[in-house]
């Protein structure tokens, strides 16, 4: 919980600093653009897709399931749960785009999840955090926190 609680209080602090930038930056176009790539494909069962965005060092921090450090573990957990069950909906203009100098960007933003076996099953948005680091010309996720309570 510590942990989460300084990670989280780092990511604040980059935003307060640095400030979101324009949604109309090539660095916010492209987070956009990874944000829709990653769900497509998680929409759609493409683990390797999935695989590639993810980098090796990827922690997942979610409020109700915990860390997972595992890459092969995640995309596992997503196979078995999440594969023709659940469907990811990005909130229209909730993402925000923090650059992080050197590294890459914080992604914030709201989604929702549609189970899929229950079609008039409520689905509340919720808030996420990403970090994707920038490896040239390919960008990974190393970090992400996943709120839905």
């Amino acid at each position: 919980m510590r942990g989460i609680l300084l990670f989280i209080g780092m990511i604040l602090m980059v935003s307060l600093v640095q400030g979101q930038v324009d949604s109309n930056s090539e660095l916010h176009k492209t987070v956009v653009e990874l944000d829709k790539r990653l769900f497509d494909a998680y929409n759609k069962c493409d683990m390797e897709t999935q695989a590639l965005l993810m980098d090796e060092d990827l922690e997942f921090y979610h409020d109700s399931a915990g860390l997972a450090t595992s890459k092969s573990g995640v995309l596992q957990s997503i196979k078995e749960n999440i594969c023709g069950k659940v469907t990811r909906t990005l909130v229209e203009g909730s993402i925000e785009v923090h650059e992080i100098p050197g590294f890459g960007a914080v992604q914030i933003g709201m989604h929702s999840f549609s189970n899929n076996q229950e079609p008039n099953a409520e689905s509340i948005p919720s808030r996420f955090i990403t970090i994707w680091k920038n490896n040239g010309p390919n960008w990974t996720i190393t970090r992400v926190i996943s709120l839905h309570k």
